[in-house]
């Protein structure tokens, strides 16, 4: 682990490499899981600013279970999520022809129709941050949907937190996404040098 701040971050995100495939995985991950998205408290008002704009790409199932609880609920573990369809899809998922699954907001972000990105947990995913009383966690979610996003980002030799340099400055700031730069770099030089004398 790395402190960086208060936040103590996984080696996996210097060590891991990774790099979305939808192509192979068909944004799985917005339907895959125990629970919707984690959301913090400020996004669910930018959430549901976004519905009129959005509704029109949402399933009937989605638009009915937004109509009955809203966009967000709070699951098992008492975090507030994104509403789930069938135990399933995020209530925010599109598909395309291919059956590709997207998100609604952020097509609609792309378009130029909303300023909000999307949740920051899903910007982040695979990352997930996790609070604890003096600390966050910040851990890769590894599992086997992404081995796609791995093989390409080994391909590529794109580490996981270059990959998310845009949501990871998003979430915890410029100063410290360079201090977990300077890290990685000093971390991986490290590595290679101790190679190098077996």
């Amino acid at each position: 682990m790395i402190q960086i701040g208060d936040t103590l971050v996984s080696l996996d995100l210097i060590e891991a490499y990774f790099l979305c495939d939808l192509a192979q995985c068909k944004g799985v991950c917005c339907v895959e899981g125990d629970s919707g998205a984690p959301l913090d408290k400020s996004e669910i008002a930018q959430l549901e600013k976004a519905l009129p704009i959005i509704w029109d790409d949402l399933s009937p199932e989605a638009q009915a279970i937004i109509n009955k609880q809203g966009v967000a609920y709070i699951d098992c573990e008492g975090d507030i999520v994104t509403s789930i369809v069938n135990g399933k899809d995020c209530v925010f998922t599109c598909y395309d022809s291919d059956g590709t699954c997207k998100c609604a907001i952020e097509k609609a972000y792309r378009a130029g129709k909303l300023s909000f990105y999307k949740p920051v947990s899903c910007h982040l995913y695979p990352v997930r941050v996790a609070q604890y009383k003096d600390f966050r966690a910040v851990n890769y979610d590894r599992w086997k949907i992404c081995k796609a996003a791995e093989l390409l980002g080994r391909k590529e030799a794109l580490p996981l937190y270059k990959f998310l340099k845009e949501p990871l400055i998003r979430k915890f700031g410029q100063k410290w996404y360079e201090e977990l730069s300077l890290v990685a770099e000093e971390w991986i030089k490290q590595k290679e040098e101790e190679a190098g004398e077996l």
